[in-house]
């Protein structure tokens, strides 16, 4: 099991981790909870809201793109903010990354795993790490079935449709 990862935490991030469920969620500040800040505060509370939404967006792609795969909710680390809320980030959802019975499963579950790693419109490294990771598991089960091409790349195994994109990493 691999997990794909949002943002990098700040210095004050806290340790609790809850799944989406159980969350306590940034809410937006009511403008009487914003003039109590400083002008520094209600920025530093904007921008942490900001990276809130980045973070539960970059999850929820990662969730919705697993699928089945997905092994529970997003785990997300909080940093509190100046007007004592909590917001998201940092993130990571654990995703099921182990080989099947047969190399054509095996095939069909990392490319799978490979589109649920790079499902944010901004992969970080961990996402980058766990798709080059399903991409060599990809590779050795289309060795084992004489279908690989000494590239990297499994070979028209299953056809491609025409226009389809396909992610190759190195």
């Amino acid at each position: 099991m691999q997990a794909v990862s949002g943002y990098a935490t700040s210095p004050q991030t806290l340790s609790n981790r809850q799944s989406p469920d159980n969350q306590p969620a940034a809410q937006a500040s009511t403008s009487a909870q914003v003039e109590k800040l400083s002008r520094t505060e209600a920025q530093r509370v904007k921008e942490l809201e900001q990276i809130d939404q980045r973070v539960r967006a970059h999850e929820a792609a990662h969730l919705a793109a697993a699928g089945g795969l997905a092994r529970g909710g997003a785990s997300f680390s909080y940093t509190k903010g100046p007007d004592g809320k909590l917001y998201a980030s940092g993130g990571e959802v654990s995703i099921d990354t182990s080989s099947e019975r047969t190399p054509q499963a095996t095939i069909q579950k990392m490319r799978r795993v490979r589109t649920a790693a790079l499902a944010p419109a901004d992969p970080s490294g961990q996402d980058r790490r766990v798709a080059a990771q399903a991409s060599a598991k990809e590779a050795a089960a289309a060795r084992e079935l004489g279908g690989y091409n000494g590239l990297g790349q499994a070979a028209a195994i299953e056809p491609l449709a025409r226009g389809q994109k396909v992610d190759v990493l190195a």
